[in-house]
């Protein structure tokens, strides 16, 4: 079965044909590792994960490479400003290396948490500044590239065209030119390949130029290049990436290798809470800590996800993750009422369903049309394990682990929010193995009135 996938590069959905006829080759642009993934990053890796299921549940392996920044990034995605990783090191009076370990173990504990299935490849910038350097002096090698006093630049006048994934006007680029742009630019396009390092700058590394370190986009290029080729077949991101990060990859490949890195785009759009942009100054920029603390599973939130397709924008509010909340319960508790079933089914009936669900997410990850497949064969009126089976099957894509933790599931729609948030506060005390926090909240939970039973399967609480 055909499978077909919105390409950002043409704007249109195309039929999949891989460079090799069983394995997919992707790169995803990772984190930069500065502070804890908000749930709109978190989408974006969510669609990634759904990619990588659709395509080994239609037989592919893969080889796909994610990186992790943990230099380069500045505060503007485009020269500006200081790198993320300086400043994060400076408001919590670390080292630099010491926040990028924080916030990586805490962004793969996100993606455990959202049962996202981890890349085969996951490359740190850090470790790649011999790769990156090597990139930037074929395309100065190739005259893609010129010096100033401090800076390394790209030369984009020298490309066919700037600006293929977005379709930017370079003159209306100009026409919004910061007063801050840095004169010796030729280009108000070009952008930083490498980047002489001030004295007080901890992140910086010799190299041809001397004590330097890399502009952020170079890395993607570099570890791409290394891990998958010169040529591969899909590159994920979110909706963000496309007008400066992607382009300049893309500009980088062109100025190294002569042509495009990947044949595929593909890109993720927006979270909004609320009906707008998440803001600090508002207050809504949610981790997955902040829903659990208000008693919601991470899964409830990849359920959630289902509710809108990957290329639109969705909404998330409270009262929407609540109502994922009890459709998850309602999926298992119907997964269950199957498993139990002893009526037979006719295996046309399965095989069509099969098809049909194959047929919703072949087509650009349509997964809230799949979802639709799924609720027909939980809700059939015919009761059977083959149905409970089919749903286990459907499960490998949807990752919502809907064999697992009913009980637990039925039990917290009955408690009150504060119990809950108790409970998934000793729920992470216990990960940390901070055994004298679990013993106060289970005797909060007393007081309370609840009954706390740890079992080799979880956390027990009932009502006394």
């Amino acid at each position: 079965m055909d499978i077909k996938l919105y390409n950002t590069l043409t704007r249109e959905k195309e039929i999949f044909k891989p460079l090799d006829e069983k394995e997919v080759k992707i790169y995803s642009c990772g984190p930069t590792v500065y502070y804890y993934a908000h749930i709109g990053n978190l989408r974006t890796y969510l669609f990634m994960d759904n990619l990588r299921r659709v395509l080994r549940y239609n037989g592919y392996t893969l080889k796909h490479a994610m990186n992790i920044t943990d230099v380069g990034h500045l505060e503007s995605d485009a020269d500006d400003g200081e790198d993320k990783m300086m400043k994060a090191a400076k408001r919590e009076n670390k080292d630099p290396y010491q926040i990028a370990e924080f916030y990586t173990k805490r962004f793969m504990q996100d993606l455990d948490a959202l049962n996202i299935w981890k890349p085969e490849i996951i490359c740190k910038a850090t470790e790649h500044i011999k790769e990156m350097e090597e990139y930037v002096q074929t395309i100065i090698k190739n005259g893609y590239a010129y010096e100033t006093r401090n800076t390394i630049y790209f030369d984009t006048s020298k490309l066919d065209k700037y600006g293929v994934l977005s379709n930017i006007s370079i003159e209306d680029q100009k026409a919004g030119a910061r007063v801050e742009f840095d004169n010796e630019k030729k280009n108000v396009t070009d952008f930083a390949l490498w980047i002489k390092a001030p004295e007080n700058h901890i992140m910086k590394w010799d190299t041809f130029w001397g004590k330097c370190y890399p502009g952020w986009h170079i890395e993607c290029s570099a570890m791409s290049k290394k891990y998958l080729g010169e040529l591969f077949d899909i590159h994920t991101g979110g909706i963000d990436h496309i007008p400066i990060h992607h382009e300049n990859e893309i500009a980088q490949s062109k100025g190294c290798t002569g042509h495009m890195p990947a044949n595929t785009w593909m890109h993720s759009e927006f979270l909004l809470i609320d009906g707008g942009k998440m803001s600090k100054s508002l207050n809504n920029v949610y981790t997955l800590e902040d829903l659990k603390q208000k008693g919601f599973d991470p899964i409830v939130y990849r359920m959630f996800n289902y509710t809108s397709h990957y290329r639109n924008k969705l909404n998330f509010t409270w009262d929407a993750l609540e109502s994922a909340k009890k459709s998850l319960y309602r999926l298992k508790d119907a997964y269950k009422k199957q498993l139990e079933g002893m009526e037979e089914v006719q295996d046309n009936i399965i095989e069509n369903y099969k098809i049909k669900f194959n047929e919703a997410i072949n087509d650009d990850l349509n997964m809230p049309l799949a979802m639709s497949i799924v609720w027909d064969v939980a809700k059939n009126n015919i009761k059977s394990k083959k149905f409970a089976d089919l749903l286990l099957d459907f499960d490998t894509v949807l990752g919502l682990k809907i064999n697992e933790n009913i009980e637990d599931e039925k039990q917290n729609e009955e408690l009150p929010e504060e119990i809950m948030v108790i409970i998934n506060e000793r729920k992470q005390a216990r990960e940390n193995k901070d055994w004298q926090e679990s013993d106060r909240l289970r005797d909060l939970l007393s007081e309370k009135g609840y009954n706390v039973k740890d079992t080799k399967e979880g956390m027990e609480v009932t009502k006394k």
